[in-house]
């Protein structure tokens, strides 16, 4: 039996941002035990060069619902960046969700070979389906939610290998 495209992407997205969300609530709920501002987790950053934990999750979230729309040869959804609070990444999170799961298998098989073109500030990378998802989106997703992940647990929110990998 081989791996569909599909397979190998909207299921592995759904997972991971599910995971990410309980990494959050687990984050958020450390914070209120602790008497740390939220606004302080949020804007938490590894090392001053890297984007703090708010952003992390957008683009954990921004990855997976415009990865899917590409592999699906649709024009992606804009998610805007006005995510302030615990709740409202949970609403965008959520919303990636509803936004990925609405792609079917007969959209996103059969991508292997689709042209993808992706824009970037320095210029468009351009990628075969197969090649986007191996190399690029699925690295991508994994960066983001990883970094968030490791954002809290330095700043001590209780979190395990089980939370990220959603073994819980």
């Amino acid at each position: 039996m081989t791996l569909s495209m599909y397979q190998a992407s909207v299921p592995v997205f759904v997972r991971a941002l599910g995971n990410l969300r309980h990494v959050l609530q687990t984050g958020e709920a450390f914070a209120a035990d602790k008497g740390i501002a939220p606004d302080v987790l949020l804007h938490t950053r590894l090392i001053p060069d890297m984007l703090p934990l708010l952003q992390q999750v957008q683009i954990a979230a921004d990855t997976a619902a415009r990865g899917s729309a590409r592999l699906a040869g649709v024009e992606p959804r804009a998610f805007p960046d006005e995510e302030t609070t615990f709740a409202q990444l949970y609403a965008r999170i959520d919303g990636a969700l509803e936004y990925i799961g609405g792609f079917t298998p007969a959209q996103i098989d059969g991508s292997e070979t689709r042209a993808i073109t992706l824009p970037l500030r320095s210029g468009e990378l351009q990628f075969d389906g197969q090649s986007y998802l191996l190399h690029y989106l699925l690295p991508n997703l994994f960066f983001h939610t990883t970094t968030a992940y490791d954002i809290l647990r330095q700043a001590g929110a209780p979190l395990g290998k089980a939370d990220f990998l959603g073994r819980r």
